[in-house]
């Protein structure tokens, strides 16, 4: 027989589970709630179109209004997730190259896009180094792929 002491801290724990517990986390959670509600519409995740003027003075992504960078890296996000869904392998080898393999294409999309978009010279450093090493680290998985 289960003693009510260990019925009424099951209770307890699963209330806290359940949104309860730190007011912090469930006014994020809440919050994050709202924002999510705000960009779905019939079931599909919407959102305005960049002002020109966000556009023109490269505004942050701010309040679900996504910018001219935003719509940059658009192609290269959806192209990575993707090819991190489809990748898969018999073993736990395979599955990590596979895996590896797009999220280094990814990287190299991304890259391409920061080199093509970006003038701060800090930035197109990271890219470069980024696009020198994950084309190299690319061609070492692949080569691993073609021995197996």
């Amino acid at each position: 027989m289960i003693r009510p002491v260990v019925l009424a801290g099951l209770a307890l724990t699963l209330a806290a589970c359940d949104g309860g517990g730190d007011p912090v986390q469930q006014a994020l959670r809440d919050a994050s709630a709202e924002r999510q509600a705000a960009l779905v519409k019939d079931g599909t995740v919407s959102g305005p179109e960049p002002t020109q003027e966000a556009a023109d003075v490269g505004e942050r992504h701010w309040e679900g209004r996504p910018t001219r960078s935003d719509y940059a890296f658009r192609s290269s996000d959806r192209a990575l997730q993707a090819s991190m869904a489809a990748a898969s392998g018999h073993t736990p080898e395979e599955s990590y190259a596979a895996r590896m393999i797009a999220h280094h294409e990814g990287a190299i999309a991304m890259a391409k896009v920061a080199l093509a978009e970006s003038t701060d010279p800090e930035i197109r450093r990271i890219a470069q180094t980024t696009l020198d090493t994950r084309t190299t680290e690319l061609a070492e998985l692949r080569a691993w792929q073609a021995g197996r």
